[in-house]
């Protein structure tokens, strides 16, 4: 059964009793109001030329392993080195992120044999399968099908289905997202709030670690968040990171699978698709064979490249090895290779490399911090946050001694907003320590409005998350100051469906950018605080990460 969190109110009771972060007496970057009584509208003289120049025509959309790159390194770097910030690697402060790129050549249908019987599912548009390894091609021959619920070994939550099964040799197929979602059960999992256990991501890996020749997945609209066509309608090349083994640790064969094809899956089980929810969801779920087997064949071409991750930082003057880490992805996508046009990724993400290079520009500026402070522009978000997964495998200061992350990515370009959203909330006491910040600016915090598409996982702080340091992944809402809510949620429905990810993600110099700027202060403020104290923030009881944080308990002592 997971553990009840303190609420919000509690811990930052508590954060204040027990090792409240020290203010100097008198506060040079104390709040300020402008002409208008807006709080904290300006936080730097050159963020808006940062923003102009990376999403600039001339930097091609950033992508990795291309010109793009190379002028994002430059300027980034120019500009660290003239604040005077170190770097841990060379004069360019990079750190090389080895990548495969893998094309499928071919990929056959999803051959089926049930009771002497064959059948098949059509790629792309009843199943998609790909494999991660770094093969020439892989041949799933005659793998057992079995359903495994969720795919979930969760041992905070008491739950395990996997329990007493062996799928050496076997393919698993599993429900997207967790129990907490489909029941909407706050005392299960997360409630409503998808879990890390929920993300395909994770059901792939835990599927490889049971040792499974494949994984399947069963889409779903509601409990993946999005439709059919965001699996099987982009690209089908994927990049991983370079490894030793060339990713024979992942299982041979991943994909998805339509809720219309699992429908005929479980049939072969004698059951209905509605019946497998709820077996799923059972006490005594064991795991069913669906009496079916699968071949497969996937072909590749894979190619290699480098990108980088830009890292510098600021020693500090007590605790050097102790370390609070800003983070943002300086990539977009690139040039279309068909058109010509350019994805200039002006909010995804120059928005937050511009606020990483302005926040440097801040620390630099100010009185060197008791901690270090370290600025990561990370690379390969847009391939699978591969720059920050590699950052968190090869990391240049030891994560045991990281305090805690802020993640920078996507912010709205509409102007000052009230509301300072938190992805994620209630994960950690890392937002009580940013809420004074937002009251101050007579702003007010609020969790995401849809903690069932488990955005908390899609973006880089989640890479350290995973090695249990507690990150905040905020930004500005959408209740605007004196246009009010509705204009707010009309612009961010603007965004997401006209610009994200599209070549119309332009900068426009009529950008409203106060809203950054307030939100650049609460980051600000916030990490400096940490820097200069003794506190340590911790994920929830309970909380997924939490464990991973508990290991390396005695590096902070």
């Amino acid at each position: 059964m997971r553990h009840l969190w303190l609420g919000a109110s509690a811990l930052v009771l508590l954060a204040a009793c027990a090792e409240a972060p020290q203010q100097t007496e008198v506060d040079p970057y104390a709040p300020q109001a402008d002409a208008e009584g807006l709080i904290d509208a300006h936080f730097s003289d050159t963020y808006r030329e940062h923003l102009r120049t990376l999403s600039s025509d001339e930097f091609e959309g950033r992508a990795p392993g291309t010109r793009g790159e190379e002028l994002t390194i430059d300027y980034i770097a120019g500009i660290m080195r003239d604040l005077g910030i170190q770097s841990f690697t060379n004069e360019d402060y990079t750190q090389p992120v080895p990548l495969v790129r893998i094309a499928p050549s071919r990929v056959t249908n999803m051959q089926l044999e049930h009771n002497g019987e064959t059948s098949e599912f059509a790629y792309r548009s009843e199943m998609m399968g790909w494999t991660n390894r770094v093969l020439d091609g892989v041949t799933v021959e005659n793998s057992d099908m079995v359903f495994v619920g969720y795919g979930i070994v969760a041992p905070e939550f008491g739950w395990n289905d996997y329990e007493g099964l062996d799928v050496e040799g076997k393919t698993v197929v599993m429900f997207v997202n967790d129990p907490g979602y489909a029941t909407q059960d706050p005392a299960l999992f997360n409630g409503n709030a998808m879990t890390y256990y929920g993300r395909w991501t994770y059901k792939f890996e835990e599927a490889a670690r049971q040792g499974a020749t494949g994984a399947i997945i069963i889409h779903e609209d509601g409990p993946a968040g999005y439709g059919w066509g965001v699996i099987a309608g982009g690209s089908p090349v994927r990049f991983t990171m370079k490894t030793e083994n060339n990713n024979m640790h992942r299982v041979e064969l991943e994909g998805w699978v339509t809720a219309d094809s699992a429908e005929k899956l479980f049939a072969n089980a004698g059951m209905s698709l509605a019946e497998a929810h709820e077996l799923a969801l059972s006490s005594d779920f064991a795991p069913v064979d669906l009496n079916t087997s699968v071949s497969m064949i996937v072909e590749n071409e894979f190619s290699y490249l480098d990108t980088h991750n830009i890292v510098g930082y600021i020693e500090g003057s007590k605790y050097p090895e102790e370390h609070i880490i800003y983070m943002a992805h300086w990539d977009h996508m690139g040039v279309d290779p068909i058109s010509g046009e350019i994805f200039n990724g002006a909010q995804d993400n120059a928005t937050g490399t511009a606020a990483l290079l302005s926040m440097a520009e801040k620390f630099a500026a100010g009185e060197t911090p008791e901690r270090t402070v370290v600025f990561a522009f990370v690379g390969a978000e847009e391939r699978g946050l591969l720059g920050s997964a590699w950052y968190a495998e090869n990391p240049l200061m030891p994560l045991g001694k990281t305090v805690a992350g802020f993640n920078m990515d996507m912010f709205y370009a509409h102007g000052p907003v009230r509301d300072f959203v938190v992805v994620g909330w209630n994960n950690s006491n890392m937002q009580d320590f940013a809420e004074s910040h937002v009251i101050a600016q007579n702003r007010y915090m609020s969790p995401e409005n849809n903690p069932e598409a488990g955005i908390f996982y899609r973006s880089d702080h989640f890479s350290l998350a995973k090695q249990g340091v507690p990150v905040l992944y905020a930004k500005g809402g959408v209740d605007h100051f004196t246009l009010g809510r509705e204009y707010g949620e009309r612009e961010a429905a603007e965004f997401i469906a006209n610009r994200y990810h599209k070549v119309a993600d332009k900068y426009d110099p009529e950008w409203d950018l106060r809203g950054i700027h307030q939100d650049m202060w609460v980051f600000f403020r916030t990490g400096r605080d940490l820097a200069n104290s003794r506190v340590w923030p911790q994920w929830a009881a309970g909380n997924e990460f939490e464990a991973k944080r508990l290991e390396t308990e005695d590096m902070r002592r």
